[in-house]
């Protein structure tokens, strides 16, 4: 609520506190940390069980001033029946826990979900087990798992002193923080306690719905009583475990408990129980043990303080989980989907009936716009495998994309946007391209130009060999270089954190920082780390830029590939044309949209970032120019980031050989979309118009705001065709929209 509070003015209004003797009803008002207004009703133990009335008088005066649309946003469905006359705008259900399964729930609390499930516009759930228990009763549901203030938290890894109440405590120290009630298993931590005797178990939390006197007594275990937020981190500081002893029981079956990542945000390792969630999502990492009896849970507590003394990286592999859930990154979300309803609540469809087209006006099921790989894949099954009539529609004046390829004057095979390099791990993608081209073998590499030396990239033995003039003879011999070289950043949040905590501020600054400011036209401290962790590094001298167990090009071209995947009579092409001018021209049931998202709104929230790239192609009179088909240029000084020489990757023979420089530009055709936050941040408004448009699909790399390889563009494609036809057949082969992957 803090976030929304920066743009929007949020009250929080909480359960009455009811007070013996007093006269009147009125509220408490107190202003929170992060602008939130949060209000108490005060009523008299006479109102209890029949406040509603006097509770909705209370709430009328509040929204008496309000300005501007309206969000009723609900944690529970017991305020519903003093609030539900409010007008509002938008109705949010954000359904945290299954709180019919607490202890002492009310008897009427699944009436009253029903009605507020009946009224809201958009459900929100807790994670993904309430996800599959509420997605059936309602068509806007969307999982959020618990995110995290991984910053806060984080301070936990550089205190180094302790708590008053804690300090004196023996280590080691496994720490719970939470609500202390129906959901610990109490057996459990009595068993450990009295297995590991020398261990310190320090739990902190408000005692709720259970009896103090029921929790285990132990020498070994100590209840330190509520804590603030903002003190947590000095607790967590002081812990070599974190424990989730929850009980397995129909209280914790959906719940997505908020204290693994904060635990793991703090540095420490986690043992849970195996609620479903944790699994989910955390089960994979070896930062988080599960464990169903005593005996296990006892073994991944050992196992976990083992893991501290193995140096950090089943933590930096947590990190790259927990940099995806950030609590700016919910909220954002959040706020485009209650957007997207406020949008969905004032569209009005027009009815058309067929029958009123022109009969001279030819009418398609669908409409592909774009003739890349997301729109020539989605009309290929459509047409082919669908049986549907198709137009494809794209402003360039031939088909592929960027993919497009072509003889130039020379002979050679070139590619008019930048080299394409096929390659992929998925079976099915190769089986499906295979229909339309037979392939030729082909391994790309890459070569940098490091002053006067050409080094292969990504680094490997051989790359640290020739710059440094070693004699590296294995993997070991490489992790110990590398390892006296690296800066330990914690945690990584940037591009430039990945590389500097991997190899150093040296090699950093050689291969890294200079491609990096001319590629994207910003430092990678300013970038997100998925910039430069698509980029390994090796300790073996495999000179390979991809290592996917299929690696290939079409033996006679990307276009000619294109061509038979087109060539369908159900299919019919329309080039060098914007769709804007055609859209109404040829009527269809459903559009395929692969441009960029924004435009296609008409940016009405402002242009989406993206980094372009102008090309220089040319012909020299000589058989080849370098040794292998792209040499990438690191110096910031040189103003191109690569070369590419196209035979390498034809295996064509000529006397003359055809080159491609590249130079980034901020300005052009959109290419790569910049990877920050405000920019996710920003698609997320436009994806969420997006799932509010009525039979129309986004797919591929620009309607998605996504970097994505071919290989991947085409399994989305897949992915989204089959969507539709699974929904075709459930509508009576009627075309319904398809959500953005």
């Amino acid at each position: 609520m803090t976030r929304f509070a920066a743009t929007r003015r949020v009250l929080f209004w909480e359960e009455p506190e009811y007070r013996a003797g007093a006269d009147a009803a009125k509220l408490r008002r107190h202003a929170a940390e992060g602008g939130v207004e949060v209000l108490t009703p005060l009523l008299s133990e006479a109102y209890r069980g029949r406040e509603d009335a006097v509770l909705a008088t209370l709430l009328d005066a509040v929204v008496a001033d309000t300005r501007g649309p309206l969000v009723r946003w609900y944690y529970t469905p017991m305020m519903l029946a003093f609030s539900d006359h409010i007008p509002a705008d938008c109705i949010v259900y954000d359904c945290m826990d299954e709180l019919s399964a607490f202890r002492n729930a009310p008897a009427d609390l699944l009436a009253r979900e029903q009605a507020l499930i009946e009224r809201a516009d958009v459900v929100f759930t807790g994670g993904a087990s309430l996800y599959e228990s509420k997605r059936g009763r309602h068509s806007n549901v969307h999982a959020f798992p618990s995110s995290i203030d991984a910053a806060h938290f984080g301070k936990a890894r550089a205190i180094t002193t302790q708590p008053t109440d804690q300090a004196d405590i023996p280590g080691p120290r496994l720490g719970f923080v939470g609500v202390i009630d129906e959901r610990m298993d109490v057996g459990l931590l009595t068993a450990i306690a009295d297995a590991r005797p020398h261990w310190s178990f320090v739990v902190i939390g408000p005692v709720v719905k259970i009896d103090e006197a029921d929790l285990p007594r132990r020498a070994n275990i100590h209840y330190l009583g509520s804590k603030s937020y903002a003190e947590l981190p000095d607790y967590l500081a002081g812990w070599d475990v974190a424990l989730m002893p929850f009980a397995m029981n129909e209280a914790t079956r959906f719940i997505s408990p908020t204290k693994t990542p904060e635990y793991l945000a703090a540095g420490c390792p986690v043992v849970s129980t195996p609620i479903t969630d944790v699994v989910r999502q955390y089960g994979a990492l070896d930062a988080v043990g599960i464990a169903d009896t005593a005996d296990a849970f006892v073994a991944a507590c050992d196992h976990a303080m083992a893991l501290r003394e193995q140096g950090t990286g089943w933590r930096d592999v947590a990190d790259a989980q927990l940099a995806t859930g950030s609590w700016n990154g919910t909220a954002l979300a959040m706020d485009a989907l209650v957007d997207a309803a406020i949008v969905l609540r004032d569209k009005h469809e027009a009815v058309v009936s067929p029958t009123s087209w022109p009969a001279a006006r030819e009418r398609y099921d669908v409409m592909v716009v774009g003739a890349g790989f997301a729109g020539a894949v989605m009309a290929e099954r459509l047409a082919n495998d669908g049986g549907k009539r198709v137009l494809v529609v794209d402003r360039r004046p031939h088909i592929a994309g960027n993919a497009f390829d072509h003889l130039d004057a020379a002979g050679i095979l070139i590619h008019q946007y930048g080299p394409h390099i096929f390659h992929t791990n998925s079976t099915e993608i190769v089986d499906y391209l295979s229909q339309f081209t037979d392939w030729r073998p082909y391994e790309h590499r890459v070569l940098a130009q490091v002053g006067t030396q050409q080094v292969p990239m990504p680094i490997n033995r051989t790359t640290l060999n020739m710059l440094y003039d070693l004699d590296l003879r294995g993997d070991a011999d490489v992790d110990a270089f590398l390892a006296s070289r690296a800066e330990p950043v914690d945690p990584i949040r940037t591009s430039a954190d990945v590389v500097v905590s991997k190899v150093g501020r040296e090699l950093y600054e050689t291969f890294f920082r200079g491609y990096t400011r001319k590629q994207w036209g910003m430092d990678p401290s300013e970038l997100d780390k998925s910039v430069t962790a698509r980029v390994p590094t090796r300790t073996d001298t495999d000179d390979r830029y991809f290592t996917d167990r299929f690696q290939a090009m079409p033996a006679a071209g990307y276009t000619a590939m294109f061509e038979r995947m087109l060539d369908h009579p159900n299919i019919d092409v329309l080039l060098d044309v914007d769709y804007t001018a055609v859209r109404d021209v040829y009527p269809h049931d459903h559009l395929v949209f692969t441009g960029p998202i924004d435009e296609y709104f008409g940016h009405r929230y402002g242009p989406l970032p993206y980094r372009s790239l102008r090309f220089e192609h040319r012909t020299e009179d000589t058989e080849w120019h370098q040794p292998v088909a792209v040499v990438n240029y690191p110096d910031e000084d040189v103003p191109y980031t690569r070369v590419t020489e196209y035979k390498h990757l034809t295996g064509q023979t000529a006397s003359r050989t055809s080159l491609t420089t590249e130079y980034p530009s901020a300005t052009g055709d959109p290419y790569y979309p910049i990877p920050r936050d405000e920019n996710q941040a920003l698609f997320k408004r436009y994806e969420a118009l997006a799932l509010a448009e009525h039979n129309v699909s986004f797919v591929g790399r620009l309607a998605t705001y996504r970097y994505y390889n071919m290989d991947q563009v085409v399994g989305q494609a897949l992915a989204t065709y089959r969507r539709l036809d699974a929904a075709s057949e459930r509508q009576a082969m009627t075309m319904i929209p398809a959500a953005a992957e």
